[in-house]
């Protein structure tokens, strides 16, 4: 394989999270665009393709202020063009795209202005009838401008409002049309609006500051504008902010024992210092390092993460075990999502631009490597390759995730079945393709575990959707 080939698979290995969304609703009539910079800043971890920002000021005409585009956020947002974003209401949006091209036209907030009014939308999630959907509004007159899911979910949401008697009435209507997983964020002209899907596969949650409001994809992004906690979007709520306060509808909510949250939010998408419906992230990994060593245990001198994720596994691990937690990897956190490649007969390794073995951690050592998941496992060799180029004697591999073995449809970039290193495999024979001297993954049982006892979805590892698939694989553009 070559070095460009290398760079791609590093990036493509590792899985991906589809968005993160943030809304804020000032009540006093202060401008809320900067806090909603500062909220993506810490939500940029879910998605850096795009990203966007949205305002609108409640007191005056309906106008909305509206910056979106390609890259960071810091690349796309200055503070000469975020002073020009003026409005004590705004929805804002990074992405990772799972269905959609990574285009500019793509990027969210979307702004659709109706008969009712205006329209702004981010949406974290991944339908799997949006194709039937955008057929049939097509049909009755509707024009496209992206490719994105989330637009249908703004035309429908648009489509129920002409009849219905309030902005959230249209909301939960449109919701009776969607299947999949969604956390929305939407403003209409003078509400803010949350809704997750009755399975509640995605998170939300709702913090307050001072006399302002705040929805966003995880309670990080409510730290770090200084806003307090107030409680999670229950799956199937949609809740609804003014100047009133906040008022709930649950008529789309279900039996608890129906909840299917992505596991992946404990594993590896979300923060450590987040909290996922009042599960703690950072202690679900600890667990799962723990389960780890009490299921897999192997005997070793030093247990050790592949940043980040793997890091606070890999301390539980330690803790259960009694092997000494130990740094073997540091980071380049100045690489980003792109940088000048290796050319194609270099001698630069990728792998090792964006993560290097420190020597003295591992020399002579029998090491313990925790890592989140091993997905095509195109650069597991490879980091198991430098462990024993720096003097490891031994590299035992533990994994904080059971085996993929089918396609996620719900928002989590995981390749078709055939692409998965573990599809069709044995774990010996991922073992030898790997390198290591032994491999053990979680068991899917201790999932429910790691996630407080919590409604989960494992289609990934079982096959058990929470709903029925989709007949045919509908992830990626939805273009005809």
């Amino acid at each position: 394989m070559n070095s460009i080939e290398l760079q791609q698979n590093w990036e493509d290995d590792g899985l991906h999270e589809e968005c993160g969304v943030f809304g804020m609703y000032d009540l006093d009539g202060n401008d809320v665009a900067s806090s909603i910079y500062y909220g993506l800043f810490a939500l940029q971890h879910r998605g850096q393709e795009s990203c966007g920002i949205s305002v609108s000021d409640t007191f005056g005409p309906r106008k909305v202020d509206l910056l979106k585009g390609m890259g960071l956020v810091n690349e796309v947002f200055n503070s000469e063009n975020l002073s020009k974003l003026h409005g004590n209401i705004g929805v804002g949006h990074v992405r990772y795209s799972t269905a959609g091209e990574s285009i500019p036209s793509n990027a969210q907030p979307l702004v659709i202005n109706y008969v009712k009014g205006t329209l702004m939308l981010a949406h974290n999630g991944n339908l799997i009838n949006a194709n039937e959907l955008r057929d049939e509004l097509a049909y009755t007159g509707a024009i496209f401008q992206t490719t994105i899911d989330s637009e249908v979910i703004a035309y429908l949401v648009a489509r129920e409002r002409i009849n219905a008697k309030t902005a959230q009435e249209a909301v939960t209507n449109a919701m009776k049309k969607l299947k999949g997983a969604y956390a929305l964020v939407i403003s209409s002209p003078r509400k803010l609006i949350g809704a997750r899907d009755p399975f509640g596969f995605k998170p939300l949650c709702i913090g307050k500051r001072d006399n302002a409001y705040i929805l966003a994809s995880e309670t990080c992004a409510l730290d770090t504008i200084g806003a307090e906690f107030v409680r999670d979007v229950l799956p199937g709520e949609v809740v609804t902010i003014d100047k009133d306060g906040i008022k709930s509808d649950t008529s789309m909510c279900l039996p608890k024992a129906k909840e299917a949250r992505c596991v992946f939010e404990y594993i590896y998408f979300a923060r450590p210092d987040s909290n996922f419906d009042g599960v703690s992230v950072y202690h679900s990994r600890i667990m799962a390092g723990r389960f780890l060593a009490m299921d897999s245990p192997v005997e070793a001198d030093v247990v050790v993460g592949v940043p980040e994720s793997g890091n606070a596994a890999a301390m539980g691990y330690a803790m259960e075990s009694g092997i000494p937690y130990g740094t073997a990897f540091v980071k380049n956190s100045y690489v980003g999502r792109t940088f000048i490649k290796p050319q194609q007969k270099s001698r630069e390794s990728s792998v090792r631009i964006k993560l290097n073995v420190l020597k003295e951690a591992v020399c002579g050592k029998r090491v313990i490597m925790i890592d989140d998941s091993i997905v095509r496992g195109t650069t597991s060799d490879r980091i198991v390759q430098m462990l024993k180029d720096a003097g490891a004697t031994e590299v035992h591999v533990r994994i904080s995730s059971p085996p993929f073995l089918y396609e996620c449809y719900f928002g989590t970039d995981i390749p078709s079945r055939d692409q998965l290193i573990a599809h069709n495999r044995t774990i010996e024979e991922i073992n030898e393709i790997i390198g290591a001297d032994s491999l053990g993954y979680l068991r899917v049982e201790r999932l429910k575990e790691i996630a407080g006892g919590l409604g989960i979805c494992t289609g990934c590892f079982d096959e058990k959707y929470p709903m029925e698939p989709p007949k045919e694989d509908i992830r990626g553009e939805y273009i005809k």
